[in-house]
């Protein structure tokens, strides 16, 4: 009785579909994200020596330009329909609108309201002010805020890192 010993035979493993399946996940994760849209109106913001962050979802931006044009947008998020999957589904859309300084705290209830509505409970305001705009529609809309008590807003400004910051004032 002899034992035959078994041959053995080398394994090898293919790689290529693993590197095309990397690839794939590669570009469907470029090509679905997400990136910030781009601003409506630019606008050249003054400079301060502080800094704080800004939240980072739900809030409405008050945007005043140069020449004194007063903007607000929100990004919503808005039931569609998808035909693909047969059912509705939730995407982000951008309301963006023209108002007056007078006009502000009336527009920005609407905004909450529509918020409210889709069970967006907290918002942010954000006002970004051209630095050359005039400082009486800055606080006209300060003021139309305020008639509607929305008296907690954030100013958007670029850091000014030249600039020191005393403290103690001596």
């Amino acid at each position: 009785m002899t034992k035959k010993s078994k041959r053995r035979i080398a394994v090898r493993i293919d790689m290529t579909p693993m590197v095309d399946i990397a690839f794939l996940l590669l570009i469907f994760y470029m090509t679905t994200t997400q990136f910030k849209p781009p601003e409506q109106k630019q606008v050249v913001l003054p400079t301060s020596t502080s800094q704080r962050q800004l939240p980072l979802k739900n809030f409405i931006t008050i945007t005043v330009t140069k020449q004194d044009s007063v903007f607000l947008d929100y990004i919503l998020k808005v039931k569609k329909f998808d035909p693909t999957i047969a059912d509705s589904i939730e995407l982000p859309e951008r309301e963006y609108l023209t108002s007056t300084p007078e006009g502000v705290g009336n527009e920005i209830q609407k905004m909450r309201l529509k918020a409210i509505s889709q069970n967006i409970k907290d918002l942010f305001l954000v006002m970004k002010a051209d630095k050359d705009a005039s400082f009486g529609v800055v606080e006209k809309i300060m003021k139309a805020m305020q008639d509607q008590n929305l008296t907690s807003f954030q100013v958007v400004t670029d850091l000014d890192r030249t600039l020191s910051r005393t403290v103690g004032g001596g």
